[in-house]
Formats: C-alpha cells, sequence, structure tokens
C-alpha cells in the first residue's frame, strides 16, 4: 500500500465531514490523517485526508466522492508538488538535572518551548512526520509525558488556487 493524501473542497455545510470519512469508512480504508478547516472563501472548507491504498482502489473512491452532492473539487497532491505540514504539541520531562538537554534538542529541531512548569516543558513543532518523528525520538530519552499531533495540511506549490474556479461553480449553484 502506499500513502496519497487528498485535498477535497467542499461546501461549507454541516454533516460534509460525516459523509466523506464515511465513504473512506464503508470501503475499509484506512485514513491515517485527516484535517479540515476554512478556506479563503466562507463557502467552502477544504478537507485534507492522508490514506493508505493502492491506486486502483484510490481511483474508485475519488468518482464515489465526487458524486457526493457537497464535494467541489478533489486533488490528490504527491510530495513533490505539494507543500506539507504537521502540527506537534509534546510535553516532556525537564527538571533542573535534564532542562538544558530538553532545550538543546528543541533549539536543533526549530520547534519552541509554548509553556514551562518546573518540572516539565511544551514544545510545539511543525513540518513533515518525518522530522516530528524524529523530534520525538530525540525527546524520549528526558521522558515524553504527552504527544498531541495534528493531521497533515497541505498545499500545491505555485500560484494557482484550486478553490478560486471551485468558488465560481458554488456560486453559480446557489
Amino acid at each position: 500500500m502506499s500513502r496519497h493524501t487528498l485535498s477535497v473542497l467542499v461546501e461549507n455545510k454541516p454533516g460534509v465531514l460525516t459523509r466523506v470519512a464515511g465513504l473512506f469508512a464503508r470501503r475499509a480504508f484506512n485514513i491515517h490523517s485527516l484535517a479540515v478547516g476554512p478556506t479563503e472563501h466562507e463557502e467552502i472548507s477544504r478537507i485534507t485526508v492522508v490514506v493508505d491504498v493502492e491506486e486502483r482502489p484510490l481511483e474508485q473512491v475519488t468518482k464515489q466522492l465526487n458524486k457526493l452532492v457537497n464535494v467541489i473539487k478533489i486533488v490528490e497532491l504527491d510530495a513533490a508538488a505539494s507543500v506539507q505540514r504537521e502540527l506537534l504539541l509534546v510535553k516532556v520531562r525537564a527538571d533542573g538535572a535534564n532542562r538544558t538537554g530538553v532545550l538543546e534538542v528543541v533549539n536543533l529541531f526549530r520547534a519552541k518551548v509554548v509553556d514551562v512548569v518546573p518540572d516539565a516543558v511544551t514544545i510545539e513543532a511543525t513540518g513533515t512526520g518525518e522530522k516530528l518523528n524524529a523530534l520525538l525520538g530525540a525527546l524520549e530519552p528526558y521522558g515524553v509525558r504527552e504527544i498531541v499531533k495534528s493531521g497533515a495540511v497541505a498545499v500545491g506549490r505555485g500560484s494557482r488556487s484550486i478553490t478560486d474556479r471551485a468558488l465560481e461553480r458554488v456560486v453559480r449553484s446557489a
């Protein structure tokens, strides 16, 4: 199986996320990550889905997604033609004995400390999944207490926007 990142533009309506995720569930596809949020147009939301699936079944599910009423556009974003990032918040044991080591790791990965208490620090980092996993590996010896990781978000490289033409379709159907 290979990992694919889909950017799905949808009308900003209740229940759309449930229908999109349900389509993957009915086909027994494992969603690796799912992120949804507004776009530059309030009528449109973007769902970024990272899924582990072979090419042929992905084509079938893409066709089925296109049939959903509130789905406007689907684009597969490959790693070379897009910018993909995740967000990580990690709480690490950092008492007087090891705080300096933790802060050195934070600086090495260009992360930042967002909360400090006497026996722990909370670190924020953004980057590729590989970078964030490497950061977690480097922090593991200090004692990771809690991890919160977002799903991937992605946008195509260059000046073109996939939402511009999609907005025209939403305005025409309204």
